[in-house]
C-alpha cells in the first residue's frame, strides 16, 4: 500500500483493510461546483479508487472564491474535464472519468448503476429528486448536500434506507440561488468536506452508520444540529418524477409554465403557456384522459402546479426542469 495514505491507514478505524475498500471503491459526484470540488478533492486525497465527475457547466470568475479545483487561466472551460486533470494530477492512482453533461432522468439510471454510492453536489432540486428516484430504485446510497447563505445541510439516503422524498415529500416554494442569495466560499468547503466525510465513513463501513442521518450547520453561529430519519415512510402518493424532454410523446399536454419574457418559445411546438398562477383559471383546457406535463426552468414551479393539480383531484402527471 502506498505510504501517501500510511497517516490514515495508522488509524484503527481504517487500516490496510479498510484502505483497500478506499481503493476498490466506485463515487459518482454530480456537480463539480462548490461543494463538488471539496467533494472531489478529499475522496481523491483519499484514494477512492474511481471517481466519475458529472457536470456540463463552464468555469466562470464569479466561481473561483468558492471553487478552488480551477484557476484564472481556466475560465471559460468545462469544469468536468478541467478537474480531472486536475485530480489526476494530484493523485495519479485514482482513475478519474469525466462526463461533461447534465444529469437527466435520461442518463441518470446509467450512471447510478455503474458506481457503488452517489454524491449530490448539484445544487439543483430536481437533480436531487431525480437522483433519489434513481438510488433508492437501485439500492444506492446517496449522498446529498446543499449550502446557500451562511448553513446548509448533509444527508445519507437510499441505500436501503429512506429516500430524499421520505424526508421531504415537497419541494420548497422557491429555489434560491448562489448569484441571487449569495454563499460565503468557507461555508461551502466546510459542508462539502462534511459530505466527503459522510462518503468515507460509509465507504469504510463505520459505526453507527451515517445512513439516514442529515447534519445542518450554521456557519454565522458555528451551531451544528441534524435528526435521524431512519424511520421515515416512504409515502403511497404518487409520486410527481421528472422526464426528459424526449419522454413527451404525442398523447401528452404539455404546460409550460415559464413567461415569454422567460422562454419566448417553448421547445413543444404545441404546449399550453401561462403561468402558475393562471394555472386554476386554466385548468379546463387540460382534458381528464391525458397526461400533464408541467415544465419549468428549475422544476419548482412544476412542482407547485402539479400539487395544485393533485388537489383537484388530477393524476397521471410529469414534470419537467429545463436547466435540471
Amino acid at each position: 500500500m502506498s505510504s501517501r495514505y500510511s497517516r490514515q491507514i495508522v488509524l484503527p478505524e481504517i487500516g490496510e483493510v479498510g484502505q483497500s475498500r478506499l481503493c476498490g471503491a466506485s463515487v459518482v459526484v454530480v456537480g463539480a461546483g462548490g461543494l463538488g470540488c471539496a467533494v472531489l478533492q478529499y475522496l481523491c486525497a483519499a484514494g477512492v479508487g474511481q471517481l466519475t465527475i458529472v457536470d456540463h457547466d463552464r468555469i466562470e470568475e464569479s466561481n473561483l472564491h468558492r471553487q478552488p479545483l480551477y484557476r484564472v487561466s481556466e475560465v471559460g472551460l468545462l469544469k468536468a474535464p478541467t478537474a480531472q486533470r486536475a485530480l489526476a494530477e494530484a493523485n495519479p492512482h485514482v482513475s478519474i472519468h469525466a462526463v461533461a453533461e447534465k444529469l437527466t432522468p435520461a442518463n441518470a439510471a446509467d450512471l447510478v448503476s455503474a458506481v457503488d454510492l452517489v454524491v449530490d453536489a448539484a445544487d439543483s432540486f430536481a437533480v436531487t429528486y431525480i437522483l433519489s428516484d434513481e438510488c433508492h430504485e437501485a439500492g444506492k446510497v446517496l449522498v446529498s448536500a446543499s449550502v446557500l447563505g451562511l448553513s446548509g445541510y448533509v444527508g445519507a439516503f437510499c441505500g436501503g434506507g429512506a429516500s430524499y422524498r421520505a424526508v421531504f415529500p415537497d419541494m420548497p416554494h422557491q429555489a434560491g440561488s448562489c448569484a441571487h442569495s449569495g454563499v460565503l466560499g468557507t461555508a461551502v468547503g466546510v459542508l462539502g468536506t462534511l459530505q466527503a466525510h459522510m462518503v468515507l465513513a460509509i465507504l469504510l463501513g463505520l459505526e453507527p452508520s451515517m445512513l439516514g442521518q442529515l447534519v445542518t450547520v450554521d456557519l454565522r453561529t458555528l451551531r451544528f444540529g441534524g435528526f435521524s430519519f431512519s424511520g421515515a415512510e416512504e409515502g403511497t402518493a404518487e409520486r410527481l418524477k421528472f422526464i426528459s424532454p424526449a419522454n413527451v410523446s404525442a398523447g401528452d399536454v404539455v404546460v409550460d409554465l415559464r413567461s415569454s419574457i422567460e422562454a419566448p418559445v417553448s421547445p413543444f411546438t404545441s404546449a399550453l403557456r401561462f403561468e402558475l398562477n393562471e394555472l386554476e383559471a386554466n385548468s379546463m383546457l387540460l382534458p381528464q384522459d391525458s397526461r400533464i406535463v408541467l415544465c419549468c426552468r428549475t422544476g419548482v414551479r412544476a412542482w407547485r402546479a402539479a400539487r395544485v393539480l393533485q388537489r383537484m383531484g388530477r393524476s397521471h402527471l410529469a414534470l419537467i426542469a429545463f436547466n435540471e
